[in-house]
């Protein structure tokens, strides 16, 4: 009884300090609280957390993360026995190939865009003998269409339809179609020495 006693006395000790239209509303409140025996307010009920909700909030995948997951290194196995061969005689490893292309689904796509050159005959030259090398990867025939060469060459605005004859007479060498190169060939295939040339290209574009 004491006790209860004492602590009355220091509630109305406490609610003297208040305002004087406070302290009446201050002692009843402080009263109650003393006498329900709490010391600490109970804290707020937490929500329920739903597992699901969490799963439905999981942000969906973008496109470009979906292509990002579609696209591979090249393996060893992928590349055509003969252009193994070609490789390993000239000295570019699959490392090097993997830093310029790529696999993705069925396709070996390029990862550049710079052909390191500002020439426009030297970029046709150049888009000539990559072709070749796309095209062998999975054949094992180094060569392409002209179509295709076009192509590109459009795309990187590099075609020269002036010179288109001339740049492929003056790299002949390069090449094997014949004595003498004509708009009228379909397909242009690498000679030896155009192998030379695509490996130090792949070396050069790294």
């Amino acid at each position: 009884m004491k006790k209860l006693k004492d602590k009355v006395l220091e509630i109305a000790s406490v609610a003297q300090e208040c305002p004087e239209k406070f302290q009446q509303i201050c002692f009843e409140v402080l009263l109650k609280h003393a006498l329900s025996g709490s010391t600490q307010p109970s804290p707020p009920p937490q929500p329920k957390t739903d597992a699901n909700s969490k799963a439905q909030k999981k942000e969906p995948e973008s496109v470009v993360e979906k292509s990002i997951q579609t696209q591979d290194d090249i393996l060893q196995t992928d590349l055509h026995v003969k252009v193994r061969h070609v490789l390993e005689k000239y000295g570019v490893t699959i490392e090097h190939v993997n830093q310029l292309f790529y696999k993705e689904g069925a396709n070996i796509l390029p990862l550049f865009d710079d052909l390191k050159t500002t020439r426009t005959s030297e970029s046709q030259i150049r888009i000539t003998l990559i072709q070749c090398f796309l095209n062998a990867i999975q054949s094992g025939n180094f060569s392409t269409s002209l179509e295709t060469v076009q192509e590109e060459a459009i795309k990187r605005k590099c075609y020269d339809s002036k010179n288109w004859t001339n740049n492929f007479t003056n790299n002949a060498a390069l090449f094997d179609f014949g004595e003498k190169f004509t708009r009228k060939i379909p397909t242009i295939r690498l000679s030896e020495q155009g192998k030379t040339e695509l490996t130090d290209l792949i070396k050069e574009l790294q």
